[in-house]
């Protein structure tokens, strides 16, 4: 670990979480909204504690998960697309709050608040099983097809953990019109798993032969 990867991590997790507040308190118009305050502790806290766990016993992998800069033009259109995706969401469900617009009941977000848990712990075993887990579309030196664990079950098990992540971040923020801002997330999702094996079918050796034994994208039975 270095001391530039350290603040760097401290500079994205800092502005991540102010942009997150900033973008749900200030529609809300009040720091009362207690859905916003459950999103960030169920989102940073997790965050928190796997960036220092990566930061001790893995800083090639953080310093991976922290370089965001696309190199695919489809990719760079996936990233934005899924940027506005996310701030349409945040806004509406601050705004949604202040108006009263729709009120979910408590069990219902606090369901979608255990399911968001739920996943972020499967990301986080995908995170221990794949050290190539970058951020960004491309094949790496050294490379290796990954096939057990979750792998082992479906080609993109980070993206079966992300689907529930965020599909489940406009209940956990009481905003049915969120949730249904973020099933955007499918169709995008779709074209950067389409666009990556593409890639990777190219670049990575075996993963041809990978794609015969393991027939689904992200759902068993489904894709």
């Amino acid at each position: 670990m270095t001391k530039k990867l350290f603040f760097q991590a401290i500079g994205k997790f800092v502005f991540g979480l102010v942009f997150v507040a900033l973008l749900l308190f200030l529609p809300a118009g009040t720091l009362r909204f207690w859905n916003g305050w459950l999103f960030i502790g169920i989102l940073f806290l997790p965050i928190s504690i796997t960036g220092i766990v990566m930061m001790i016993r893995n800083p090639e992998l953080l310093k991976k998960r922290l370089n965001a800069k696309e190199k695919q033009k489809e990719q760079k259109t996936v990233i934005f697309l899924s940027g506005l995706m996310f701030v349409a969401a945040f806004i509406v469900a601050g705004l949604n709050f202040r108006f009263s617009w729709i009120v979910l009941p408590d069990w219902l977000v606090y369901t979608a608040s255990g399911i968001f848990v739920a996943a972020y712990l499967m990301y986080v075993e995908v995170l221990r099983e794949n050290e190539y887990l970058s951020r960004t579309v491309e094949v790496q030196k050294n490379q290796k097809v990954i096939d057990t664990g979750l792998y082992g079950i479906v080609r993109h098990p980070m993206y079966f953990a992300t689907l529930f992540l965020f599909l489940s971040m406009g209940l956990v923020l009481g905003s049915p019109i969120s949730f249904v801002i973020m099933l955007f997330y499918i169709p995008i999702i779709v074209k950067r798993i389409n666009n990556e094996e593409k890639i990777l079918a190219q670049g990575l050796e075996g993963y041809e032969e990978y794609r015969k034994k393991v027939k689904y994208r992200i759902i068993p039975f489904i894709w």
